[in-house]
């Protein structure tokens, strides 16, 4: 599935933001907010995978509980098949709610331990009033173990029964059950072996292809990353930063966080050398993010403008953006 699918996109993210409001004490007044999201926006288009990834606390997890409406956003749009559901009440919004699913990071502690297999995938399937009888239930619960590479079986027994990775498989399969044409996968396999995680890796590709899902994939692994998505989203401090084609962005990134990501990442080939870039001081706070571009306080190359002007996502290449001020400046400015 080529990024650039035509029509309206599956998915569509406009200016998203999430703060969360600081109090000093139980019954004291708001004394600031952390900008976890502060202004996002991408789209998804039917069968395709984008990759949100960046350091921890960047805020990639609360885009996708907010994309969800797990979280209630602050400001922003968000569009599933393009209606409007960021301000849909809850009862408007169920119907909504299977076509959006999420799989989370901990296959154990997502999955509930009195609940055998049956009942747990059972569970979205009722609630959504998508099996007519007991039969009809059961062929979809065969069907969906059929479908995760798990024995029939295995709805009959609980989930300390299984390993890691058959547990997280569990948990495709109940994110599948209702029917989902979107798929959020938080962190889903940083919680694995390595030899484990590349089996979910395969397996969300298959069922891809299959079910023509999207998927919004959210990790810090960019090996992992590289072999499943079709468009990377790199975010830094609340923002993105830099969105490209997969191939475009792994050889030609055109943000210095990008390529600082990508310095990190092992090269299988072992007389190829890699010069690792070091960011110098640590991310800056999200309940007051430095002025203009909000990487500028650890860029290797900086400049004046960067310290007080915020750069704008502008478009550098063929589906490739990027927010930084190194694209539209002279050379001879690009002095630290």
């Amino acid at each position: 599935m080529n990024a650039a699918a035509h029509g309206r996109p599956l998915l569509e993210v406009n200016d998203l933001k999430k703060h969360f409001p600081i109090r000093a004490g139980f019954f004291s007044g708001i004394t600031g907010y952390v900008r976890a999201v502060d202004g996002v926006s991408f789209t998804i288009s039917r069968g395709e995978t984008l990759s949100l990834v960046g350091e921890s606390g960047c805020g990639k997890s609360t885009v996708g509980r907010t994309v969800l409406r797990l979280l209630k956003p602050t400001a922003g749009q968000v569009l599933l098949d393009g209606v409007r559901i960021d301000n849909l009440s809850p009862g408007r919004l169920r119907p909504l709610r299977r076509r959006m699913q999420v799989v989370f990071q901990d296959p154990f502690s997502s999955l509930n331990p009195r609940l055998k297999v049956r009942d747990i995938l059972a569970e979205p399937i009722t609630n959504f009033g998508l099996a007519k009888a007991r039969s009809d239930l059961d062929d979809r619960i065969a069907d969906l173990l059929d479908k995760v590479r798990l024995p029939r079986d295995a709805m009959n027994r609980f989930p300390h029964e299984f390993s890691g990775g058959q547990r997280q498989r569990i948990g495709i399969a109940r994110a599948l059950a209702p029917g989902a044409d979107l798929i959020v996968c938080d962190e889903a396999v940083s919680a694995l072996d390595v030899s484990v995680k590349a089996q979910i890796v395969n397996l969300l590709s298959d069922l891809q292809r299959e079910l023509n899902l999207s998927l919004l994939f959210i990790s810090h692994d960019l090996a992992i990353v590289e072999h499943l998505t079709h468009r990377v989203a790199v975010m830094y401090l609340g923002k993105i930063v830099e969105i490209a084609e997969k191939r475009t962005l792994f050889s030609a990134p055109k943000h210095p966080y990008t390529e600082a990501l990508l310095s990190a990442v092992p090269v299988p080939d072992p007389s190829v050398r890699r010069t690792r870039i070091i960011l110098a001081g640590d991310v800056p706070s999200p309940i007051r993010p430095p002025s203009g571009c909000r990487f500028h306080t650890r860029c290797p190359r900086a400049f004046d403008r960067c310290r007080v002007e915020e750069p704008a996502l502008r478009a550098v290449g063929p589906g490739h953006v990027a927010a930084c001020h190194l694209h539209d400046a002279p050379a001879s400015a690009h002095v630290a």
